[in-house]
């Protein structure tokens, strides 16, 4: 398998999972600290966060913003030890921007009950490099550059999610309907688009999460439309 290859199975992890454990310095002596946080990815596959100042991690994050983050597809396996985790190295620092939160609402809906209260705000990481292990004798240290998607590409992504989940709802609720139960094999459900990037689409139906991810990343709306539709036939066929 390519080193390329390897650095999209990164990306595509961080992508699909929402949840992982958190690594910080104690801000009373730099002790190491693990908290399990929810989190969801900027349209560069860079994880966000919503934290209340009265957690310790958020503590020690405004002490000192280095941090790892554990993301794993592991715990359901026989021997966990085959499946792939990769950890996160980098700076957390807290953000104010509406694309974000929004990203992270749409990928953890429940948490709109407490977002806006006094002591939350929304983080982000500043990846700076990951070490993937795919399993045995498969451990791999990227640099970010290597595993994140491209500016460009991300921003271009970021300006036309809006507009290609609303059309995806409105328009062609039939093709997300056959994401969810031919490509992912979940049951029939009120499915619902809830985003889009570069590497695929988030889905959502009565509290469940699907994912499905494209066979080749998109670059703007035009190879995105073409990714849509190609899978949309692989569903209904």
């Amino acid at each position: 398998m390519t080193e390329r290859r390897n650095a999209d199975l990164v990306r595509l992890l961080v992508r699909s999972r929402g949840v992982g454990m958190l690594a910080t310095k104690m801000a009373d002596g730099g002790a190491p600290y693990a908290s399990l946080v929810t989190y969801a990815c900027d349209h560069r596959g860079q994880p966000v966060f919503l934290f209340s100042t009265l957690s310790d991690h958020t503590q020690n994050l405004l002490a000192d913003g280095s941090a790892s983050l554990l993301v794993e597809d592991t715990s359901r396996r026989r021997n966990p030890q085959t499946g792939p985790r990769v950890s996160l190295m980098g700076k957390i620092k807290k953000v104010k921007s509406p694309e974000l939160r929004e990203r992270f609402l749409a990928r953890h809906p429940d948490a709109s009950l407490y977002a806006d209260f006094g002591d939350f705000g929304f983080f982000r990481m500043t990846v700076e490099r990951a070490h993937y292990v795919g399993g045995f004798a498969r451990a791999i240290w990227f640099d970010a550059k290597h595993i994140l998607t491209p500016t460009k590409v991300g921003s271009a992504i970021a300006e036309m999610e809006k507009s290609v989940v609303q059309h995806m709802n409105t328009d062609h609720l039939d093709a997300v309907q056959a994401y969810a139960s031919g490509l992912l094999g979940r049951q029939h459900g009120n499915w619902k688009m809830t985003g889009c990037d570069s590497d695929g689409v988030d889905l959502r139906a009565d509290g469940r999460y699907g994912r499905v991810d494209f066979h080749n990343t998109v670059i703007d709306s035009k190879t995105c439309r073409k990714m849509l539709i190609k899978m949309a036939d692989e569903a209904r066929g």
